[in-house]
């Protein structure tokens, strides 16, 4: 498969997996991995960033990924952006550092998810939130792409 006919089957796996799903304002998630897929350079990055929540939001695994034809490169940035339950947030982070593509789609994802335009009401929860991936940002190198 060529990188682009990759990225045309990543956003129909995308597509299909967050289908119905909601994001905290009530927009359909799917607008979330499209906007970080928009942020990123590479056609690499574009189809990782399109993926990024699936393994970690549905019930999709990275078998069914590979099975799907994405390539296991590819597959590894996305579980390093998957995180694990029994891992810290910073652990977490640490993790996706080892990635240069997951890098990339952490920096523009954690950049999307500073944009609370789209919350109607910030609560303390948001707050700390918030705090956690500007430490996270600055550890990823807010300047890296």
């Amino acid at each position: 498969m060529t990188n682009l006919t990759t990225l045309e089957k990543a956003l129909q796996i995308a597509v299909n997996a967050h289908l119905g799903q909601k994001d905290k304002a009530g927009k359909p998630y799917i607008f979330h991995p499209l906007r970080v897929m928009n942020q990123v350079a590479t056609t690499d990055e574009k189809i990782v960033a399109i993926l990024h929540d699936v393994l970690e939001d549905t019930d999709l695994t990275s078998q069914d990924l590979l099975k799907e034809g994405i390539p296991a490169y590819l597959v590894d940035a996305i579980v390093s952006l998957s995180k694990d339950e029994k891992e810290t947030y910073e652990e977490f982070i640490r993790r996706v550092s080892w990635n240069q593509i997951a890098v990339a789609v952490k920096i523009a994802d954690i950049k999307d998810n500073l944009d609370v335009s789209r919350l109607s009401v910030i609560v303390e929860e948001d707050i700390n939130r918030l705090k956690r991936y500007l430490k996270a940002l600055e550890f990823l190198g807010k300047d890296k792409k």
